[in-house]
């Protein structure tokens, strides 16, 4: 049986299995939940979560959309560490750290994102800071301080929010300043590979009108592993960041925020864990999977700053405008050793930089049966950088620069009508223009470095530009719509379905070969990308004081012209080394992605809870046309496992424990294995693929993690301990990896790296509260 055979099998079984869970959930329960923390205390109506997904407020269960939410308290009870922590209670969701990197985020919701964090590429699902959208993914990776809440919007967003993504949206929602009494916090974090965390946040009114607050973190942590060349730590964490805010509200319908943020990431860069010997057998395979041998160096530098005000103006009843003008900012400086050797065989220092400010207009509308909003938005938003590929086994070294400046106008409207006191029909439509100019330069020096990244290196000799192309230009239109119904059967049970599309812009490739393109195709760049999703979904909740709470969403996406990136060596003088990369974007014609998803909270008794969440996805790419053939069958979906589960359980004694309440969190999760990339990274046994005989696979494999945590809150909820520890079976799973290898190697000895999530940890954390 071919692999792909076995792959739809396999596949075909994994649907059935998840729709059979679905089928007696449905039957024993009569459905399946919300969200799998949505119960955390589900015995007081204090704990219905409020969320914005719709610009509104609402309680998660009564959203006709498929989101998951947790609080900041939620979050701290199962002791989560940073927006990646999200993916462990979302179905359907990938949000991890990307490849290379501390705080670069890679994201993916129903198997729609972006996988490469270069400039010139938009992420599939967009990141917010309140309202603020982050245009780009490094520094995304946002650690959890100074937060009410996150919520994850799974399915094309445009109709409510200000920048379009088509796959999804995370939501960071800071925390309220307080007008009518002075608040304080003050955290610490001990715990295993030396963590030391201290987090420290105030609030304070100034008279009746005006109040001022912020926020300061530190995180560090010595590393995982080291780099053996060096001697240094090797995923470690250090962190300082701070929020500072001002809030005016001189009456009850008018109030003006100003918020300002910043974020030093000074982690010892990470280079990944070579997964074969080096080609001389000098260096074996590592035993510890966290250890490297990297000598492109350990300095590496990640500052994202960012700055926004915020007017509400309540004309009436009926009518309230908001405006949210905002601008942020990075630059990175990083050394990527992709060889993850102590020879200069493959290293890439790196630079990077952006920038972007947004402009967006509201009016939101609420008036007997008609509730919504409308709105405008401007986003101005540049990327750029620059990097070395040393190839020193060749003696030469490639440059690659470049620039795009993306200038997005759109105007975007959901209005809800209540036409019964059941029946809600909501129609919403974006029109979107996006215009994109590019910079792409290539260069060819001889010797180890340029002299374009470095001007004091006056050892390297330029040789040959391959590409130079300067003030690139595409403008990109759509007009997506959407539609949803939603029916109360019972005051404790919605129904509702929805058609709704997604868009995504086209752009340049940054490292794009024009020496190689006869035609110039590449000037023309890559097509937008768009996603046509149908989803039916219920939610609801059963017995005494909602003892049961469930949510379960199925969904079809059409997807079209998926961007797919491919980057491989290349050999220009038939000598039989790759003396070269390509990269190469395309747009795949046609991928069809259906699921089921599944969240749900049971309160067994007075003190137990029982949680689950279930992701079921199957991800095709169906046609890939190429010389008149469909090639598809060559190409996988990427970051997206065709099953994801979450079990868990709250435990909360009903009798105070030491003057105090206690809470236990246990849950599993698990993940199937999934492709990093669009292409297999199965590895070879026997040689074929063109990789050495025995070679690993680099792809992830399934995993589950267990997790445990004990909270303990005194009775004045002044202060807090507790006690977490993650992944506690010590699992080994991959997240990221680097493949230059085999017939697609560059360098003497190529690039076959993996990176890996946290081994197990403990953290103890002290907090006090006023």
């Amino acid at each position: 049986m071919s692999i792909n055979s076995i792959s739809r099998t396999r596949r075909l079984r994994t649907l059935i299995a998840g729709a059979s869970v679905s089928a007696l959930a449905t039957a024993l329960l009569p459905a399946v939940t919300a969200q799998a923390l949505a119960a955390q205390g589900a015995q007081e109506n204090e704990d219905v979560i409020v969320v914005s997904a719709r610009r509104r407020d609402e309680t998660l269960q009564d959203v006709p959309v498929a989101v998951t939410a947790a609080t900041a308290e939620q979050l701290d009870n199962i002791g989560a560490v940073d927006i990646t922590s999200v993916q462990r209670i979302t179905p359907n969701a990938t949000i991890e750290v990307a490849r290379g990197s501390n705080s670069t985020l890679i994201a993916f919701i129903r198997g729609v994102g972006q996988q490469d964090p270069l400039w010139g590429f938009e992420p599939g699902v967009g990141v917010y800071i309140d309202d603020v959208f982050v245009a780009r993914p490094q520094g995304a990776v946002l650690d959890i301080f100074d937060l009410e809440r996150i919520e994850v919007l799974r399915g094309p967003q445009g109709t409510l929010y200000g920048r379009n993504t088509i796959g999804g949206a995370i939501k960071y929602v800071t925390k309220d300043l307080n007008l009518a009494a002075p608040e304080f916090k003050a955290r610490v974090n001990v715990g295993t590979y030396g963590q030391f965390d201290q987090v420290v946040s105030a609030s304070v009114p100034l008279g009746d009108t005006f109040a001022i607050g912020g926020a300061v973190a530190n995180y560090y942590r010595q590393g995982f592993g080291e780099n053996l060349f060096t001697g240094v730590d090797h995923y470690d964490k250090d962190v300082t960041a701070y929020r500072l805010s001002a809030l005016w509200q001189p009456a009850d319908n008018f109030k003006v925020e100003v918020s300002v943020d910043e974020t030093q990431d000074d982690s010892n860069a990470k280079h990944g864990h070579r997964l074969v010997p080096s080609t001389d057998g000098t260096f074996q395979v590592t035993d510890n999977v966290y250890d490297t041998r990297a000598g492109a160096g350990d300095k590496n530098s990640v500052e994202t700053r960012g700055v926004s005000l915020t007017a509400e103006w309540g004309l009436n009843d009926m009518l309230t405008l908001k405006s949210i003008t905002a601008y942020r900012e990075g630059e990175t400086v990083t050394p990527i050793d992709f060889d993850a050797l102590p020879q200069i065989d493959f290293d890439v220092p790196a630079i990077y930089a952006d920038d972007q400010f947004s402009q967006e207009f509201q009016v939101l509308v609420n008036r007997d049966r008609l509730s919504g909003v409308a709105g405008i938005y401007y986003l101005d938003g540049n990327a750029s950088g620059a990097f070395d590929a040393i190839l020193s086994a060749l003696g030469l070294t490639i440059y690659t620069a470049g620039d795009q400046t993306k200038e997005n106008f759109s105007i975007y409207g959901d209005f809800t009508y209540e036409v019964t006191d059941r029946l809600d029909v909501s129609l919403g439509g974006r029109y979107t223009e996006d215009e994109t100019t590019a910079d792409v330069q290539r260069d060819v020096w001889l010797g180890l470095g340029s002299g374009s990244l470095d001007p004091t290196n006056m050892t390297s000799v330029f040789f040959a530009t391959q590409t130079g192309y300067q003030g690139l230009n595409r403008t990109d239109d759509n007009f997506s719509p959407r539609v949803s119904v939603s029916y109360e059967v019972s005051p404790t049970l919605d129904v509702y379905a929805s058609y709704s599309e997604g868009f995504k812009a086209g752009g340049f490739d940054p490292r794009a070969r024009a020496d190689l393109d006869p035609t110039g195709a590449s000037q023309e760049g890559f097509a937008p990308e768009t996603v046509t999703s149908y989803e039916v979904g219920f939610k609801g909740a059963l017995g005494d004081s909602n003892q049961l709470t469930y949510a379960v969403a199925a969904f079809f996406a059409d997807y079209s012209d998926q961007q797919i990136t491919v980057q491989r060596g290349v050999d220009t003088d038939n000598d039989n080394i790759n003396d070269t990369f390509v990269s190469t974007v395309f747009n795949a014609g046609k991928s069809e992605y259906k699921g089921l998803e599944v969240e749900s909270a049971l309160r067994v008794t007075d003190s137990f809870t029982a949680t689950a969440m279930i992701g079921l996805i199957d991800a095709e790419i169906e046609e890939i046309i190429s010389g008149g053939v469909n090639v598809a069958d060559q190409y996988v979906t990427q970051n997206t496992p065709e099953f994801q589960s979450r079990f868990g359980f709250i435990y909360e004694p009903v009798a105070d424990v030491w003057g105090g309440n206690l809470q236990i969190n246990g849950s599993a999760e698990y993940r199937d294995e999934y492709n990093l990339f669009n292409i297999d990274n199965e590895g070879s046994a026997s040689g074929a693929l063109g990789l050495p005989a025995g070679t690993p696979p680099l792809d992830p494999e399934a995993y589950t993690l267990y997790n445990m945590s004990v909270n303990w809150t005194s009775d004045n909820d002044r202060w807090k301990l507790g006690l977490h520890g993650r992944n506690l079976g010590d699992q080994k799973y991959r997240v990221a990896g680097y493949n230059f290898y085999g017939a697609g190697q560059l360098g003497a000895d190529g690039a076959y790296s993996a990176f890996y999530g946290a081994p197990r940890t403990f953290t103890a954390s002290l907090e006090f509260r006023y």
